[in-house]
């Protein structure tokens, strides 16, 4: 695929995920992120509905439920006024989750679709264009696989309507597509013209290469050797394979291999162990993480990709617990991050120190 040109990356687009800045366990009020992520230099953000329910209770004096769209849609309104202020757009709505595979008149199925049209009407007052939805990581037992790639279908034609998009990511817990292969291969067979990917260097590196299930951080089921080289395989496999413009946009964060390994089953609030990880152990790129993210990063790059690079962290500390976060310095810090990373992807030498907090 050859190498990198720098010149060509500079002008990658940046956003952050406003569920991702300051303590995972205690965010701070979503006007502070706001300033936090545009006084650092980022140009958009991807809202989380976690901060629609938050905000919305600061906006109204009280508990916002989740399906009651009529109060979240002037939340979210409120939301873009407050984003067009800063000079922030609104990237991405997120996390759409365990929406896909539900049987015939079951009651998930019925709630999956009644979030969908809610959704839609919150995009509408948000101003965005694209859903992020993540593969599902429902039990097994409880989904009708075969529904999977005729559910995609539905909600694609249902934001086509809006000139709207979907962007498809492997959560790397997912119990049917942990890997990029698995939801490329999802979104090849929904055939949709508004359905793209979200890559993610955590989701890929973390299923693929890491483990927090064992004492070593990595995958044990092969030797190192065979897991480097079949990790290495599947990168170039991206590059080759995934069409520039079936990319939407790429996360970028790192993880802390865990203090120590976890249970293998599902914890106390339903999380599988890489769900767990991903929930608390993710920092930014250069700052105490061990997985392969630039390698991740370059592979996308390779594609052609020089679409969105949006920052999506959960940073508890080494051991998942930290709660004291100066806000505005970690957005700063992320916005070397990503003038680091660029240039380790084009191979440029950088000085150690570059982009750490």
């Amino acid at each position: 695929m050859g190498s990198l040109d720098y010149r060509s990356l500079q002008s990658i687009p940046i956003s952050y995920a406003t569920c991702s800045l300051g303590s995972p366990s205690n965010p701070p009020p979503l006007l502070d992120r706001l300033h936090a992520i545009s006084t650092a230099g980022f140009t958009a953000v991807e809202l989380s509905f976690p901060d629609i329910l938050s905000y919305g209770q600061t906006l109204l004096g009280h508990e916002v439920e989740p399906s009651n769209y009529d109060e979240l849609c002037k939340v979210a309104g409120e939301i873009k006024k407050e984003c067009d202020k800063r000079s922030l757009g609104i990237m991405m709505l997120q996390p759409f989750a365990n929406y896909e595979g539900w049987p015939e008149g079951s009651d998930g199925r019925k709630d999956a679709m009644d979030r969908a049209h809610g959704w839609i009407r919150i995009m509408q007052a948000c101003g965005t264009d694209l859903l992020q939805v993540g593969s599902t990581d429902s039990p097994l037992e409880k989904l009708d696989r075969s529904k999977m790639v005729s559910d995609l279908q539905v909600l694609c034609d249902m934001l086509k309507e809006h000139n709207f998009r979907l962007a498809y990511e492997n959560w790397c817990w997912s119990t049917h597509a942990p890997d990029w292969k698995d939801v490329w291969s999802i979104v090849q067979q929904v055939d949709r013209p508004n359905i793209g990917l979200c890559l993610d260097t955590f989701q890929t590196a973390g299923g693929e290469w890491g483990d927090p299930r064992t004492a070593s951080g990595l995958r044990e089921d092969v030797s190192k050797d065979e897991l480097e080289k079949r990790f290495q395989k599947s990168l170039e496999e991206l590059s080759s394979t995934i069409p520039k413009d079936k990319i939407y946009l790429l996360q970028i964060s790192d993880a802390y291999k865990v203090p120590q390994a976890f249970d293998a089953e599902r914890d106390d609030a339903g999380l599988l162990p890489r769900g767990r990880w991903s929930h608390d152990f993710r920092p930014l790129p250069y700052n105490g993480g061990y997985l392969p993210v630039v390698d991740v990063a370059r592979a996308v790059l390779k594609t052609g990709f020089r679409g969105w690079f949006s920052y999506e962290v959960f940073d508890g500390g080494a051991d998942g617990k930290a709660t004291d976060v100066d806000i505005v310095a970690y957005a700063h810090a992320a916005k070397s991050v990503q003038d680091r990373l660029l240039q380790d992807c084009a191979g440029h030498k950088v000085p150690e120190a570059m982009a750490t907090r």
